[in-house]
């Protein structure tokens, strides 16, 4: 005898149904950025990490490419977060304020 599951009562026909979140899409005077150094989780290797966008995924790859073209260097982006491969925090900061982006270092 196998046991199979099965609803035996449901209020209406279809499930909960799904819920999208809008990206805030901010111009980059009114983002504030955090850019720090983390070697976390990663064995020992030094990875930039600039986080605080609020921005669309579009424009979050475009930033992410010229960033890594900018440094010389590998990166991704995972959750609204840019990582860049290496220790690279002041030539970031230089760019993203040339770009008008309000970002700081964080960090030692």
């Amino acid at each position: 005898m196998s046991k199979q599951k099965k609803v035996v009562y449901r209020e209406f026909g279809d499930p909960e149904p799904e819920f999208v979140e809008e990206a805030i899409d901010l111009p980059p005077q009114q983002q504030n950025l955090k850019i720090e150094a983390s070697r976390k989780g990663r064995k020992g290797k030094t990875v930039t990490v600039i986080s605080g966008f609020q921005t669309d995924a579009e424009t979050l790859a475009k930033l992410t490419k010229q960033l890594k073209n900018q440094c010389g260097s590998g990166g991704t982006l995972k959750d609204q977060t840019i990582e860049i491969q290496g220790d690279h925090k002041q030539k970031i900061l230089q760019f993203l304020t040339s770009l008008g982006y309000k970002a700081k270092i964080s960090g030692g």
